[in-house]
């Protein structure tokens, strides 16, 4: 009578791991305040990974395309029917993920003899002020954190806080331009130890491997003009100073590109 729960526990542990050595080749996603409202960035290889969800809401994930798109129609269809029935004025990103998503990934996590979602979330909200943005991380257990400023996505929770360190590190009241640089270096960073964890399988159980060489600013840009000749560097925004309700908008590779370091710029063209 003892044996069901004990099998439960190890049926999830082992998910854990499954999942955990998923996400070990996916590519880093970052959000962070500029002066005019939130940048979302990330690089990939041509499978969009940036969506807008409502009119100051925006999403970043991170897994399987296929997991990624169902979630974000879940995330459309839920928004779109809470600001019919109820305002657009109650379609936050809080609520949609505490009473929405999260708990939908939780059950898919839990229920051992279903597929779980292979994914991870980054939804940002858009304040009415500067310094009201909110950042929500959902993992693929349905666990979530919130924060404001900054958050990232990433395939282990040591090499997001690596990354948090170094956005952290940088001043605020950041123009569009110094965002993406930032962001950029961000990115690098993440998915520069990434792949050494991965060459190296020493990623478990380690809490930091980021050092001074690691975080050098020409040694992250010569990183990002040697991974990017062959990806896409997405970007979009939710823009608090664009016209209508409609804060999100993607920035065109045109728009991008001046916007991107010269060095960066010259190895994309």
């Amino acid at each position: 009578m003892y044996e069901e729960p004990y099998k439960w526990v190890e049926a999830v542990g082992n998910r854990r791991q499954y999942l955990d050595e998923q996400f070990k080749q996916g590519s880093p996603v970052v959000a962070l305040a500029y002066e005019a409202g939130i940048l979302l960035l990330t690089v990939s290889k041509g499978t969009p990974k940036l969506y807008e969800i409502y009119d100051r809401l925006a999403l970043g994930g991170m897994g399987h395309p296929a997991d990624l798109e169902k979630l974000r129609f879940s995330l459309l269809e839920m928004a779109h029917v809470e600001g019919f029935n109820r305002s657009p004025s109650d379609v936050t990103g809080s609520r949609m993920v505490k009473y929405g998503i999260a708990p939908v990934i939780k059950q898919a996590f839990e229920e051992v003899f279903k597929a779980p979602f292979i994914v991870k979330i980054l939804l940002t909200e858009l304040g009415a002020k500067a310094g009201k943005e909110t950042f929500l991380v959902i993992n693929y257990d349905g666990t979530f954190d919130e924060g404001s400023h900054c958050a990232v996505l990433a395939a282990t929770k040591a090499v997001e806080q690596d990354m948090m360190k170094l956005l952290r590190a940088e001043p605020g009241g950041r123009s569009l331009e110094q965002a993406v640089g930032v962001a950029l270096q961000a990115w690098a960073l993440g998915d520069r130890l990434q792949r050494q964890a991965l060459e190296a399988d020493t990623d478990h159980g380690r809490e930091s491997q980021a050092d001074s060489a690691s975080t050098d600013l020409a040694s992250l840009s010569a990183y990002v003009r040697e991974t990017v000749k062959e990806k896409t560097i997405e970007c979009a925004v939710l823009d608090r100073t664009q016209p209508g309700s409609a804060k999100y908008r993607a920035l065109s590779p045109d728009e991008l590109g001046r916007f991107l370091p010269k060095d960066v710029r010259a190895s994309l063209s």
